[in-house]
């Protein structure tokens, strides 16, 4: 069992710069890829980025690559994302989820233990 909340979410102007927080509880947390995803209002849930259990392997969508840095330290059982250059197209309410063992994927389908979400709105 894994438990995700995700904070950090808020209103910014464009190029303005905000950084996600996923606290996870449970003790199988560092075997584990974890991702983080979002949706846009009348659009699917979209990939955004995805790292490894180590650290070591990082996965972008090409619309944050450059701009969003992924990260985790699982001495504190946390996964972060920070988002620079903020555009309105990045407007989502943005998910950590649990991916499985080993494999970045980028299907969310593929995801679970997802968090309850934060809302991230970038006006331009």
């Amino acid at each position: 069992q894994v438990h995700l909340v995700e904070s950090g979410g808020g209103l910014v102007q464009a190029g303005g710069s905000l950084r996600l927080s996923c606290a996870a509880s449970g003790r199988t947390f560092s075997s584990y890829v974890m991702g983080w995803f979002r949706q846009a209002p009348g659009k699917d849930r979209e990939f955004v980025s995805a790292i490894s259990w180590t650290g070591g392997t990082t996965r972008y969508a090409d619309s944050v690559k450059g701009r969003f840095t992924i990260s985790r330290d699982n001495d504190k059982n946390t996964v972060y994302l920070q988002m620079n250059s903020l555009k309105p197209e990045d407007t989502a309410v943005y998910y950590c989820a649990v991916g499985p063992v080993g494999i970045l994927t980028t299907t969310a389908q593929s995801y679970g233990g997802w968090g309850q979400g934060t809302q991230v709105t970038v006006s331009s």
